[in-house]
């Protein structure tokens, strides 16, 4: 199966990158076996791993070893657009509207958008070479320069040469618009140099501010300086507070969160469970989390109005709601077994369900999974979960969900303490779902006691099982078919995509096991209880004898 990886770099020996805000130079690399060894500016080696080298959030390419940027770009963040003024952009503008006419003979680029002169007889493609048409631009700018000395000035018309526009060509195919401008627009690059004392004052402060509350940028100048004097003396050089304050925030972040979400995040990158994962396919990793349904629903037609709650199996990969499940409790053990069970089983057509919401990927017809199902199959994928991400709660971590592990061959792992980037996808879906289904419902009760209307109890008009069909409805038809806004995947980032098309695609390039669990997987997932059989009077489960 073709998996998705994060985008590599050519580590050849002399490259330098940046870890952890010191820099390093590739020694060796070994792809063959995944290894690779850096020296760092102290001269000691580090081998590590490739794959854990690219996925680290603090590793990046340092830009004076960077042979895709000019020698001006080198050491320094890669020039764009909005580092020029206004007026500077308007001179790029100018300039890439001469490089398109020389090229194309039309100031736009595009022939149905020409202009009613053009293309002019010196800059016609099929009577012309791209020398001559460079050789007229050249008198034509030539020419301007005269006609406006204070517009020639400030572009330099007059100094323009056939070597000119063949380097600003070059520019604009490597950098695009940017790559037409001059170096000596942007702004001078300034810097700093870390000494060796200086960096170890900045790690034994950042460990020590760790373990204390939290402080200011002043207070740890402060710490800084005084480790300095401690343990080196007065004759090592300490910059500005605007030079501390500057590289505190490049090498190890902003300092806006919680003190102790610091803490947990610096123990998970030091302990190593912080590494990143690439989820590259469906079923690889699945959020499961439950909450209590934000509108009131009715136990039956003639009952009271009630809380439910709402518990929501969300594949990472393509953002499929693949299961969910009301319960008028808090959810047990037996809930998530039968949420994990229906992601496992196609979701059966419903009667008032139109065509558009049958099954309808390629690869598979439909009637071929119908006849595998025994039943006619709606549009919503199911598979069989690799790794089940959940919270904390009890009812994750008894028993029975062992067990139901290891029936389904699933790995039910709890998210990271004090990391809530781990269920993010599904903390955001319920977000999603309260928006545009639940705040259009009667009853519903609004985000706080503060924003509910006179009498949500009274509003309730849905049953559980009619609340059960219409999110069922709302998921098939609205959900899978909506398209993304910012979870566009890598590989096509400005296409139109929603999760049908994601699985859809996945289809296409790793193919599908159709597997359908059998329906005696129903059983296995139940609990299991142990009971004494009494001879004449049979067996006793809570308080009730059956015999039969």
């Amino acid at each position: 199966m073709p998996t998705a990886t994060a985008p590599t770099w050519d580590l050849e020996p002399g490259v330098e990158l940046i870890v952890d805000g010191q820099q390093w130079r590739v020694e060796s690399c070994l792809p063959h076996l995944g290894r690779v060894t850096l020296i760092g500016d102290e001269g000691a080696p580090w081998k590590v791993s490739l794959s854990e080298l690219i996925h680290r959030p603090d590793c990046r390419r340092s830009t004076r070893t960077r042979k895709d940027l000019p020698a001006a770009s080198r050491g320094r963040q890669p020039k764009a657009m909005a580092d020029l003024l206004p007026a500077q952009q308007e001179h790029v503008m100018r300039r890439l509207d001469h490089i398109r006419e020389v090229e194309t003979g039309y100031r736009s680029g595009d022939p149905q958008a020409a202009l009613p002169h053009e293309p002019l007889p010196q800059y016609d493609p099929e009577a012309t070479t791209l020398t001559q048409r460079r050789l007229a631009k050249v008198a034509e700018l030539r020419r301007a320069a005269t006609l406006d000395p204070v517009l020639a000035k400030s572009l330099a018309l007059y100094k323009v040469s056939l070597r000119t526009l063949v380097r600003w060509d070059v520019g604009r195919r490597k950098l695009g618009p940017i790559g037409l401008s001059d170096d000596r627009w942007l702004r001078e690059a300034t810097g700093h140099r870390i000494t060796p004392e200086l960096r170890e004052a900045l790690f034994a402060v950042r460990d020590e501010s760790l373990r204390r509350a939290k402080l200011t940028a002043r207070a740890r100048e402060r710490l800084i300086h005084q480790y300095v004097r401690e343990t080196f003396g007065d004759g090592v050089e300490i910059p500005g507070y605007d030079v501390l304050r500057t590289v505190w925030r490049e090498w190890f972040g902003s300092s806006g969160g919680r003190q102790r979400y610091a803490r947990s995040a610096a123990l998970a990158q030091k302990y190593g469970t912080g590494r990143h994962v690439v989820v590259h396919r469906p079923g690889q990793v699945v959020a499961l989390d439950t909450t209590v349904l934000p509108v009131k629903v009715l136990e039956d037609v003639f009952g009271d109005p009630v809380s439910v709650h709402l518990t929501l199996a969300l594949d990472v990969y393509t953002h499929s709601i693949v299961a969910f499940r009301l319960s008028l409790v808090s959810d047990s053990s037996i809930d998530v077994a039968m949420v994990l069970r229906d992601m496992m089983m196609p979701l059966p057509m419903r009667p008032d369900w139109g065509e558009d919401m049958e099954w309808a990927y390629p690869g598979i017809p439909g009637m071929v999974v119908a006849d595998f199902a025994g039943y006619d199959v709606a549009g919503l994928p199911f598979f069989a979960p690799e790794t089940v991400t959940t919270d904390h709660g009890s009812v994750y971590r008894n028993h029975h969900l062992v067990e139901v592990q290891r029936v389904i061959g699933a790995n039910i792992k709890p998210s990271r303490v004090l990391r809530p980037t781990d269920k993010k996808t599904v903390e955001r879906a319920f977000g999603a779902i309260q928006s545009l289904l639940f705040s259009l419902l009667l009853g519903y009760q609004g985000v706080d006691t503060a924003d509910r209307g006179v009498d949500p109890e009274a509003d309730a008009c849905l049953t559980v099982a009619e609340m059960e069909h219409v999110i069922a409805t709302w998921v098939v038809k609205v959900w899978q078919n909506r398209r993304f806004d910012s979870y566009a995947p890598s590989w096509d980032p400005g296409g139109d995509h929603s999760p049908n098309s994601l699985f859809a695609a996945s289809m296409a390039q790793g193919g599908f096991a159709l597997q359908i669990p059998s329906p005696d997987l129903y059983y296995q997932l139940l609990p299991t209880h142990r009971v004494m059989i009494h001879g004449k009077r049979g067996v006793k489960i809570k308080n009730l004898w059956y015999n039969g």
